[in-house]
């Protein structure tokens, strides 16, 4: 039993022994089938982010303790069960919902886990999926996987959720009303992927790489433009016909979300959901000329994965390329990754 793990940040992971776990209470232990391999890591890799404006925020001041086996995109068969673990059995393939919190606070009785103060996210605080095992406090935190491809079924339990979520916060919107997706990774696919299961039709992408913007056209976008090209916005502009509603950027750099900010109309929202970092410049009196909404988002919740996962079930959610790597291979995942070479997700998958 062990581990590819994070030993010190930017070195190349390694193999750990890990002890069995031992679930008590309603815990359920699960074998992790598939994992796979998000931008997030890559930043866990690293142990900081870009807070902008020169600040940067390391892991371990957020109680990251190495070494530590990242990954949060889960897909595991239940081996153990705690005596008091009820609504799954042994043998059940469950996608695997990572963002715990403490359970106890108000936010996590309502359900929205995600936004607990007092995080115990699977893949951070605790041995992720890039280990044999991992272990949730309950069954509240497992969706039957079905007839869901378990590599994709993975992807729903970050990028799936996280698209979700942000989708929901530009609501409500018209099927042709235009939507504007910045960044055509994993996220971006998904993104384009969910908004067309939710009966969305006029979807534009932008990403700097060719391959991107094909794959983009190729999962529903009605247009995937150069995002590194000089006039983006009036480009955006015309592809739309004119300011939009809604934007969302998933990669989150300020170059990104100034061109985003400036796309929308009156009224218009902007979601941030990457973590490329940086700051943006903003006229506190223009936001009031021209009022606009910049808002945050932070993954999703456990009902969110269920949503998720009913849509995918029910073939409505085209699934993303995904690329299957042996879990041995999980340092070269994460430099392929780094290098922008992948399409879609890598997923690891047990041997």
């Amino acid at each position: 039993m062990g581990a590819w793990a994070i030993v010190e940040n930017n070195k190349p992971l390694q193999w750990i022994e890990r002890a069995p776990l031992t679930p008590v209470g309603s815990e359920v232990v699960l074998s992790v089938t598939h994992a796979g391999v998000c931008h997030s890591d890559l930043h866990f890799w690293h142990g900081a982010y870009d807070m902008g404006g020169g600040k940067i925020m390391k892991l371990v001041d957020r109680g990251v303790q190495l070494p530590r086996a990242p990954g949060h995109e889960i897909v595991g068969r239940v081996t153990r069960l705690g005596p008091d673990a009820a609504g799954v059995k042994v043998g059940d393939l469950c996608i695997v919902y990572p963002w715990l919190g403490c359970g106890e606070c108000a936010v996590c009785k309502a359900g929205n886990d995600n936004l607990c103060t007092k995080p115990h996210g699977i893949g951070i605080l605790h041995d992720g999926g890039f280990g044999d095992e991992v272990s949730v406090p309950n069954a509240r935190m497992l969706v039957l996987v079905g007839n869901i491809d378990p590599a994709f079924a993975a992807t729903l339990a970050c990028s799936g959720i996280t698209v979700y979520s942000a989708i929901r916060k530009v609501q409500p919107l018209g099927a042709d009303e235009p939507v504007v997706l910045f960044g055509a990774g994993g996220l971006g696919l998904q993104a384009i992927s969910m908004l067309r299961a939710l009966g969305h039709r006029n979807i534009v992408s932008v990403d700097i790489a060719a391959d991107k913007r094909e794959a983009a056209l190729e999962m529903g976008a009605s247009a995937a433009l150069d995002g590194k090209s000089e006039g983006l916005v009036e480009r955006i502009m015309a592809a739309t016909g004119g300011p939009v509603k809604a934007a969302i950027d998933f990669v989150n750099i300020g170059a990104t979300a100034a061109v985003a900010l400036e796309c929308l109309i009156e009224g218009g929202k902007l979601v941030l959901v990457g973590v490329g970092g940086g700051h943006i410049e903003l006229s506190l009196a223009g936001m009031i000329f021209r009022p606009r909404t910049i808002h945050g988002t932070k993954t999703g919740n456990p009902q969110d994965l269920r949503d998720v996962a009913a849509l995918a079930r029910e073939g409505k959610l085209k699934p993303i390329p995904v690329t299957r790597m042996p879990k041995s291979q999980a340092n070269e995942a994460l430099h392929l990754l780094e290098e922008g070479k992948v399409r879609g997700r890598i997923v690891l998958v047990a041997a």
